[in-house]
């Protein structure tokens, strides 16, 4: 099979913000958002939904403004509903997400008779780009690479921990990260396996 250059490729980036854990209760998607990105770069193609999870509590750390959005969730559809408005983005395209087990659960649940992905974890590839940072947090490597800016402007009146903000924010940092001086002729199955060798390293020499 021919490889395929990953800033030529087209990308849903995704995130889900989720109900957190609650003793007696599966952790649930509240909400979902979505971006494409072609040629290695975000596009104004979004999608997000609110998601409903029926009577249950929230952690009280559970972050985004689901108490702000109760009734909303309530009278919104569920992950297996909106399925086949989903299937278009999920399946034939890469998924990035950051941290991605999140989305990888969630995904697979909703989905248990597809094979989505494959995925790809602008986590690990913060920590191979930039493995001396103090936090690769989503919100924090955005700001600290001065994403943030555009981050806003393509997802206005949203902020950090907003499904639809978060995706925007992962699919932009992927396309920094394409960008940088060597990182031109990536391919999609080395984003795939690439380890943050050097991250740990330091890690490790830090608790010395």
């Amino acid at each position: 099979m021919k490889s395929v250059i990953a800033n030529q490729s087209e990308f849903v980036a995704i995130d889900f913000e989720t109900t957190g854990s609650v003793q007696g209760f599966p952790v649930e998607p509240w909400q979902i958002g979505m971006v494409r990105m072609q040629g290695g770069a975000v596009t104004e193609v979004c999608f997000d939904s609110l998601l409903r999870t029926g009577d249950r509590p929230f952690h009280p750390s559970a972050p985004g403004r689901h108490h702000e959005l109760k009734s909303e969730i309530v009278a919104s559809p569920t992950l297996p509903e909106i399925w086949p408005r989903l299937e278009t983005w999920w399946i034939g395209v890469p998924l990035v997400a950051h941290n991605a087990a999140t989305e990888k659960k969630h995904v697979r649940e909703a989905a248990p008779m597809h094979r989505p992905g494959p995925w790809i974890d602008t986590l690990t590839l913060a920590r191979v780009a930039y493995p001396s940072l103090e936090s690769h947090a989503l919100d924090a490597i955005c700001l600290q690479l001065g994403l943030d800016a555009r981050v806003a402007e393509l997802c206005p009146g949203r902020a950090a921990h907003d499904a639809l903000y978060d995706a925007i924010a992962c699919g932009l940092l992927l396309e920094h990260i394409l960008g940088l001086p060597g990182w031109e002729a990536v391919t999609l199955e080395q984003l795939q396996i690439m380890k943050a060798t050097a991250y740990y390293q330091l890690r490790k020499e830090r608790r010395k």
